[in-house]
């Protein structure tokens, strides 16, 4: 790579390089080593020292294209102010758009163009691509990079309404027994599902939580994701786990081997390993649906509150939802499982008093009285 450059792997996995000249200012070096991009950069450099690298992708930019708008996009406070996991997930739908289109104008973006794509995806990744895609397209507007939205005129699929066990699935409670036979109280493994258990949320809010988070026999705290509060109380399970580890002056209750807290990537495959450990299955034979993952953990938690009766304001009280609609898909599955054992009672076989009237036997005109 030459003097002064050194490169390494970031903890998400991606290459970083940068020109290091003792007694100056460290610079960012785009792209890969001997690519032109990366060489130009280089060069540059070496000559100044206030240079600064150009953003990734802008040297292979023309203005006005869908690859143009993406990098000023990247740069905006529009994207900016969109919660990480929001803007990882949207990322990766944006960089396979510019792998595709990104060479083509912005402003020619026309509706035939989107349905054709909209075509060839599911009802739940066309709504997932239109999220992504209308951030980028908002920006475009408000730089009047194009004039109007064109997906107003294009029709999504219709999506089947989502059910309680849609998507990743509820621990089963056998599942629940396996992994705390395994994992006694005192070990970081149990610990951590205690957390996404017993207070049923979200791994990116419980790899924040810890004992600050804690007034009067509550956790409060706010969803990252969304910004909506949530409060939870300590259950006595959960208690007993935070107090089977040993002292520590931590700001989160969870914590790597090397006492930092985990990142929400990390904490996932940390979790999973442990799951593996357990015996626990990570896909369902029949559905081949994801099982035994942190958020499968947060919606048994919600399955057993409406089992045990909690209401839709309890439910959105708890689990930091917005709307009731979340809350209702858990709240309806018990009420028809409970309509659905009151059909069995009534057909169950009874003794019965007195000889019954044959049903048929009745005339219109005893029907009538």
């Amino acid at each position: 790579m030459g003097r002064y450059t050194h490169g390494f792997v970031d903890r998400t996995g991606a290459p970083r390089f940068y020109l290091r000249i003792p007694g100056r200012k460290r610079v960012p070096l785009p792209g890969l080593p001997w690519s032109p991009e990366f060489m130009a950069a280089r060069e540059q450099a070496m000559a100044s020292d206030g240079w600064q690298a150009p953003p990734i992708g802008s040297a292979a930019t023309v203005a006005g294209t869908v690859n143009a708008a993406l990098i000023a996009y990247y740069e905006s406070n529009a994207w900016n102010a969109l919660n990480e996991s929001t803007r990882r997930a949207r990322r990766s739908i944006l960089e396979k758009f510019r792998d595709e289109h990104g060479d083509k104008r912005l402003a020619l973006m026309h509706v035939k163009a989107l349905a054709a794509i909209l075509d060839k995806k599911t009802p739940a990744a066309q709504r997932n691509f239109r999220k992504a895609i209308r951030g980028l397209i908002s920006y475009a507007i408000d730089r009047r990079l194009i004039d109007t939205d064109p997906f107003t005129a294009v029709r999504l699929a219709k999506a089947t309404k989502k059910g309680e066990f849609d998507g990743i699935i509820p621990w089963m409670s056998e599942e629940c027994a396996q992994f705390e036979a395994y994992f006694a109280l005192g070990s970081r493994e149990r610990l951590a599902y205690e957390l996404l258990l017993q207070a049923g949320q979200s791994k990116c809010d419980v790899i924040r939580m810890g004992r600050q988070h804690v007034r009067n026999g509550l956790i409060a705290m706010r969803r990252k994701k969304t910004g909506v509060p949530f409060y939870v109380p300590v259950t006595a399970q959960l208690q007993a786990a935070i107090d089977a580890m040993p002292p520590s002056d931590h700001l989160t209750f969870i914590v790597t081997e090397f006492g930092k807290p985990y990142t929400f990537d990390g904490f996932g495959r940390w979790f999973r390993k442990a799951c593996d450990k357990a015996g626990l299955p990570r896909m369902d034979a029949d559905t081949r649906k994801s099982r035994c993952t942190p958020h499968g953990l947060r919606k048994a938690a919600a399955t057993r509150l409406a089992q045990r009766g909690a209401t839709t304001t309890q439910l959105m009280a708890w689990f930091g939802w917005k709307t009731s609609a979340e809350a209702d898909r858990y709240t309806q599955a018990v009420e028809r499982e409970q309509a659905a054992l009151m059909a069995a009672e009534v057909l169950k076989p009874r003794t019965l008093i007195g000889k019954p009237e044959p049903p048929f036997a009745k005339t219109s005109d005893n029907l009538l009285k």
